[in-house]
Formats: C-alpha cells, sequence, structure tokens
C-alpha cells in the first residue's frame, strides 16, 4: 500500500441487477452524515476519458469486440479514473466510494470471458500494484433473479445481452475471490428488499470504520 494513502477505500461489486446503485446512494449519504468527505466514482467511466472507453464497452454495436481487447479497455479507464480521482482523493484522506473496481475484471474478463486470472493479476500490478481496496461489499444473488431485474430496466446494453452460463461464471468468479479475501470482502445477501440489505450494508461500515 502507498504510503501516500490516507483515506479509505470501498469498493461496491455484484453481478447484474444486484442492487449497488441503490445502496450506494444510502452508503454516500450515511458516510457524510458521519463526516467523511466522500467522493464517488464508477467503473469504467469516472472521467471524460473513461466515460469515452465505457461507450465503447457497452455499446451493443461492438458486439465484435474481443475479450481481451475488452480486458485492456476496462484498465485503460480504471487508469485514468486511478490517476485523475482515486488516488488524489485518498492521498486527501477522503473516502472513495466506487461502483465497481478491479475485482469486476477478475469476475467478467477472467471469469464470464474465461481469461483467467493471471492476465488480469499482471495488468492490476501494472496499473495499480499500490492501490486496493480497503473493503469490498459483494451484492450477491441468484444469476436468474438478477437479470430479470435488469430485464425490467430498458434496453439491454452489450454487457447485459450475455448469457445465464457467463453471468454464473461472473458470480462464481466474485465468490470465489471473496473466499480468498474474506478480511477485505463482505458477501452481502441482495436477494432482500433493500431496508434489509442496507442494515447489512451498515453494519459492516460501522465495523469497517470504526463508527
Amino acid at each position: 500500500m502507498s504510503s501516500t494513502k490516507k483515506g479509505f477505500f470501498i469498493t461496491l461489486e455484484g453481478g447484474e441487477g444486484a442492487g449497488k446503485s441503490t445502496q450506494q446512494m444510502r452508503m454516500v449519504e450515511w458516510l457524510k452524515r458521519h463526516g467523511k468527505t466522500v467522493v464517488e466514482a464508477r467503473e469504467p467511466g469516472g472521467t471524460h476519458v473513461s466515460e469515452q472507453i465505457r461507450q465503447l464497452l457497452l455499446d451493443t454495436h461492438n458486439d465484435g469486440l474481443g475479450a481481451t481487447t475488452e480486458l485492456l479497455l476496462m484498465f485503460a479507464a480504471r487508469s485514468q479514473l486511478l490517476q485523475q480521482v482515486i488516488r488524489p482523493a485518498l492521498a486527501s484522506g477522503d473516502v472513495v466510494v466506487c461502483d465497481r473496481f478491479t475485482d469486476a475484471s477478475y469476475a467478467y474478463q477472467g471469469g464470464g470471458r474465461q481469461l483467467g486470472a493471471d492476465a488480469v493479476e499482471t495488468l492490476a500490478e501494472l496499473v495499480h500494484h499500490d492501490i486496493q481496496a480497503d473493503l469490498t461489499l459483494l451484492f450477491d444473488m441468484p444469476v436468474e433473479l438478477g437479470m430479470s431485474r435488469v430485464a425490467g430496466r430498458g434496453a439491454a446494453d452489450r454487457i447485459e445481452v450475455e448469457s445465464v452460463a457467463f453471468f454464473q461464471r461472473v458470480r462464481d468468479a466474485y465468490l470465489e475471490r471473496a473466499a480468498k479475501d474474506p478480511l477485505r470482502f463482505r458477501v452481502i445477501d441482495a436477494n432482500r428488499d433493500q431496508d434489509q440489505v442496507w442494515e447489512q450494508v451498515q453494519s459492516i461500515l460501522e465495523a469497517g470504520l470504526g463508527l
């Protein structure tokens, strides 16, 4: 971990339809009420360049995009986000709350696209060897339920149109990473109503931040 890192880095992970965005809003409000300066981010995205890469990645017209190309684009967007947003915020002592980070690449490209963990690890070492989340909340639910939630949100993007088998590999990869790093990961049962999920999140935040 970099000696310049003074803040606290929280990442939210999970498959499609897991309800991360709703919980992130409640989390940010809660942290601010407790006197924290909070910087929000999302992946891919969060900067002008990264948002343009996001459009490339999610555009359904780019269905020919290769798995390795997808992985490289994800890390290009991540590198820019780290440079412009995450590193400065952590150096200033802020709490960074990011909707997805490198665990998503292990899950989606490593697992879903079946590129394996080694390729992701190589890029992670290059892009942010000194930065890792202090706390990762994994919102977990059955794949079919998550996909049914997404189906009610409008037109699907390039990732959301993937198969059940793809998303099952994503979920399995997430749970495997969580099992290997129980000190950083907290697995949340997202197959509950929003208030019950929030109760889990709040309890974890109180313990993780000593509040």
